[in-house]
């Protein structure tokens, strides 16, 4: 079984200090292989990048978190609903980003993993599983 991967949990793996949650997550994917929209690969390194700048990260650490993200069945749903997204955002208060993360679990019918309240609270409104 598939499932979507929300940005903020693949960002949790590069730290010590990682949600249990995230870890839950992490041992599923060597099972199973997860789906996210485009923006995930920009939003992880975004994440990353912004890490190093507050002194979390070094850029060593980056590329390890990199490499181990590579290793992982991690494929990129290319195309949208994008008047389902459009919808889920306004009735939701979702940025469009966060939106697509739970238009795909959606579409897909795959459970979201996520670490986002405001993403949690609206799959649970439209009845999504989340991980």
């Amino acid at each position: 079984m598939a499932l979507a991967l929300d940005a903020s949990v693949a960002v949790a793996w590069s730290f010590a200090d990682e949600s249990p949650k995230a870890s839950q997550v992490l041992a599923r994917l060597h099972d199973e292989e997860a789906v996210v929209p485009t923006l995930w690969w920009f939003e992880v390194r975004n994440a990353l990048i912004m890490s190093e700048r507050r002194g979390r990260l070094t850029e060593a650490a980056t590329a390890a978190s990199l490499r181990d993200l590579s290793d992982l069945r991690i494929l990129i749903d290319p195309a949208p609903d994008e008047q389902a997204l459009l919808t889920l955002s306004r009735q939701h208060r979702l940025t469009v980003y966060d939106a697509a993360y739970l238009e795909l679990a959606k579409r897909e019918r795959i459970p979201l993993a996520t670490l986002d309240t405001a993403l949690i609270r609206a799959a649970r409104a439209e009845k999504v599983a989340l991980v």
